[in-house]
């Protein structure tokens, strides 16, 4: 799987071993990404490629590439062609949803709770402590107005308590950056009190963007 983001560097590599005599999927994993404990995307989009892959017919089946092509002929039989006389194919697949739709139930049969695609469906049920970041809230509490919205939600000391020991670890807990996002840290706070723009970089880091890297600042930390 090539990084969205840093597209010449490493692949990463995933692994999926199935069993075909009873067709089912044993494991799914990506090897490189750090995420991948915590529910990694590049394995599911391995396993939708491979499904999608395995619907396609054999090269047998395909027409004969030694028959004479439709382009070959304008000038001599044909006066002119147009491109969607080149191709018998439709440009566009039809939009499918059974595999996604058997997944998502498999999902839950399974009782899987370490997967992004679940994570993210509007009947999905989180923790007590991944029920408090700002994703859940706003689907939970859906107010126009922000009075009402903070009024709403309760967070006791005990419930901070246990936040603070599931996210002990900081950078290498998956609960400490869901938390994190939309929210003002105490690294933040001070440049958020000074800030006058509504939209600005800031804005965006708090929401989970990140400053592109451009060529002067890698040859700077170079």
């Amino acid at each position: 799987m090539c990084p969205e983001h840093k597209v010449h560097a490493k692949l990463y590599g995933c692994t999926l071993i199935i069993d075909e005599e009873d067709d089912v999927i044993v494991s799914v994993v990506c090897e490189d990404c750090v995420a991948s404990r915590g529910g990694c995307k590049h394995a599911i989009a391995f396993l939708f490629w491979v499904h999608r892959r395995s619907e396609e017919p054999s090269c047998t089946s395909t027409e004969c590439y030694w028959k004479k092509s439709k382009l070959s002929r304008v000038g001599s039989t044909l006066k002119s062609i147009t491109t969607k006389q080149l191709s018998k194919s439709s440009p566009l697949l039809p939009a499918n949803n059974i595999v996604l739709t058997k997944f998502i139930e498999e999902g839950r049969k399974r009782k899987v709770h370490d997967c992004e695609l679940l994570r993210y469906q509007p009947n999905y049920s989180p923790s007590e402590t991944e029920a408090l970041s700002m994703h859940q809230l706003m689907l939970k509490y859906k107010e126009k107005c922000v009075d009402t919205f903070l009024s709403n939600v309760i967070i006791t000391t005990a419930l901070i308590e246990k936040v603070k020991e599931e996210t002990i670890e900081q950078s290498k807990s998956n609960l400490w950056f869901e938390l994190r996002y939309g929210r003002i840290t105490a690294s933040k706070a001070y440049e958020v009190s000074r800030c006058k723009t509504a939209d600005g970089t800031l804005v965006s880091l708090i929401l989970g963007g990140k400053i592109p890297e451009t060529k002067h600042m890698k040859r700077g930390c170079a």
